[in-house]
């Protein structure tokens, strides 16, 4: 099967060469120019990856990326725009995308950064649900329920974090590894990122947090906690 992307773009020139070079690398693409027609498109078409403009005719990519992040089934998505500086770019990745891809750019760089993406999640989460004393690891569901049935939703860099430190727990993962293995290339994130991230996940847990996820200094971190399949 395809995989299928969502391009919005009000660019009508540059969303025609877009789509036409998509698909000849074997992507179906549904290619939009609006906000509202892109929130109806994420729900019907399903896509496998959001490729988003800033600047739109209706509204705002980043606005748009936060109302797809609060869906539960929120695809991944990546931001193309001209509008490119240091708030924009920390915007974008606080909203949880996997790339911010500066226009102009090399058809080449975002087919290389696009096929990165969809690879980095083909296999990302198992369908495996755990429990670590009483609470609920919903690895599909993006996130994490307390024993008193409070749910703290995870975004998806946050849960793919999560999910490689539980089925590497047998070992302590670098902060280079986890850099490459969900960042891959992008430039942008730093060991503080990876260590912000740990601190998010580490307060899901409230008091527990730190017995689940241990600190090994210079190296990385290690899921040290007890799980059951749930």
């Amino acid at each position: 099967m395809r995989e299928k992307l969502l391009l919005v773009e009000d660019d009508r020139s540059l969303g025609e060469t877009l789509k036409e070079r998509l698909e000849k690398e074997g992507y179906e693409i549904v290619w939009t120019v609006s906000v509202q027609s892109a929130k109806v498109l994420a729900l019907e078409a399903k896509p496998d990856l959001v490729l988003l403009d800033v600047r739109l005719p209706d509204g705002d990519g980043f606005e748009l990326a936060a109302e797809l992040r609060s869906r539960k089934d929120c695809p991944p998505f990546l931001f193309l725009t001209a509008h490119s500086g240091a708030p924009e770019r920390l915007r974008g990745f606080e909203l949880g995308a996997e790339e911010f891809i500066p226009k102009p750019f090399h058809l080449k760089e975002l087919l290389i950064r696009v096929r990165h993406v969809l690879e980095s999640h083909k296999h990302s989460f198992r369908e495996a649900r755990y429990s670590y004393r009483g609470y609920l690891l919903d690895f599909s569901g993006y996130a994490i329920r307390s024993p008193k049935g409070e749910e703290t939703r995870l975004s998806k860099r946050d849960c793919a974090l999560l999910n490689l430190l539980v089925q590497e727990r047998h070992r302590t993962v670098s902060r280079d590894e986890i850099l490459d293995r969900l960042w891959g290339e992008e430039k942008f994130p730093t060991n503080r990122t990876i260590d912000n991230s740990i601190v998010r996940l580490r307060q899901a847990f409230e008091d527990q947090g730190e017995d689940a996820i241990r600190s090994v200094r210079g190296v990385g971190y290690q899921w040290t906690g007890d799980l059951q399949d749930a």
